[in-house]
């Protein structure tokens, strides 16, 4: 295998000579516990297959009906709800962390009301602000997968570091290859269309020319992942032979959220792709926050067991209300599009606080 190769295990030159440091083994393989990482971590792709292909052939997918002044689905309404409710816990992991709230009390206190100000007084950052949420959302997504994979490997015992960008690589491919070569292309790259509006013609052009050419970027991203795919393995095989520990949730998890994510992007409608793959990935994160923050919450509303629903009430209201929000109303949407923002950017950064003080 080449130095190159070598570097993207994340162990650079000491691959050649010695063992990749181990971190502590943990008496369990998993995060919180075997039933909660089943039923919230590892099982939700499979039942986001599952739910798309029965909501699929239910009449309730296509029976609409108006609500404040428009004609929905509860199927999108649902999954509207469940979107925004994922997106608005967040706060949970920020503004609800008093030792990372006083540390970042810029990022928590000014920036918000800043962006709704910012945003709701300016069309064309509403329409930059849209098309960034569309993108970003993706790699978001492939990072939330990418830190659950990270998170079962040092359970196992290894280096926290070791195949680290290996494991990045092949999550982006997972979600991002499949957007791109997939039936899905139009419905995320449509919006750089809008740009044109801003004198932006070269990303409005994207587009057109990326549907004129799906057909030869769908071989060149199944040749190039066939290929990323088999030197992933070869490179795992090489550290497993020199002391890598096999996390086999990690292995299920990356598994079918591939499996998920090529069927669902590669081959369904937009709308049915977009319920499957957000509907994992909300229950991933809404589990993620409460399994980090439940014990905080718990102590600060005095709730006892109750402080769960209270979570899920708050949550929840908040989806529903902000999936009835329309462009109409500038305000209430650049505060939800402030919301989506926030939530990118203050998870990514709250992991990266987390790895550093452990």
């Amino acid at each position: 295998m080449s130095q190159a190769a070598l570097e993207l295990t994340g162990s650079s030159a000491r691959a050649h000579s010695s063992p990749p440091r181990a971190a502590q083994r943990s008496a369990s393989p998993y995060v919180a516990a075997w039933w909660y990482d089943w039923l919230f971590f590892l099982a939700p792709p499979l039942l986001g297959l599952l739910l798309g292909g029965v909501i699929g052939a239910l009449d309730i997918a296509h029976e609409r009906f108006w609500l404040d002044g428009r004609r929905v689905t509860y199927v999108g309404l649902g999954i509207g709800a469940l979107v925004n409710a994922h997106l608005v816990a967040v706060l949970f992991r920020s503004h609800g962390s008093p030792g990372i709230f006083k540390r970042h009390p810029i990022r928590f206190v000014v920036v918000p009301p800043l962006l709704v100000v910012i945003i709701a007084s300016s069309a064309p950052v509403m329409l930059v602000t849209t098309v960034v949420i569309v993108f970003w959302d993706a790699y978001h997504s492939a990072l939330q997968t990418f830190g659950f994979a990270r998170m079962y490997d040092r359970r196992a015992g290894n280096d926290p570091a070791l195949g680290r960008r290996l494991d990045l690589g092949l999550n982006l491919l997972l979600y991002l290859g499949p957007i791109v070569a997939g039936a899905s292309m139009l419905a995320h790259f449509e919006k750089l269309v809008e740009l044109e509006e801003l004198g932006i013609t070269f990303l409005a052009s994207v587009p057109t020319f990326l549907h004129a050419e799906q057909r030869a970027i769908g071989w060149i991203i199944a040749a190039a992942g066939a290929t990323f795919v088999g030197c992933y393995l070869v490179a795992y095989a090489r550290l497993a032979r020199r002391g890598y520990r096999v996390s086999w949730p990690k292995v299920f998890l990356l598994s079918t959220t591939g499996l998920c994510s090529i069927v669902t992007w590669g081959f369904n409608p937009w709308g049915l792709a977009f319920l499957m793959m957000n509907f994992f990935h909300a229950v991933q994160y809404l589990a993620l926050v409460w399994w980090s923050e439940g014990a905080r919450v718990r102590d600060r509303l005095r709730l006892g067991r109750l402080a769960a629903v209270a979570f899920i009430v708050f949550v929840f209201a908040y989806g529903a209300w902000a999936d009835l929000v329309t462009p109409d109303e500038p305000y209430f949407w650049a505060i939800v599009q402030t919301v989506a923002l926030l939530h990118f950017w203050y998870d990514g950064f709250i992991w990266s606080v987390t790895k550093r003080d452990v």
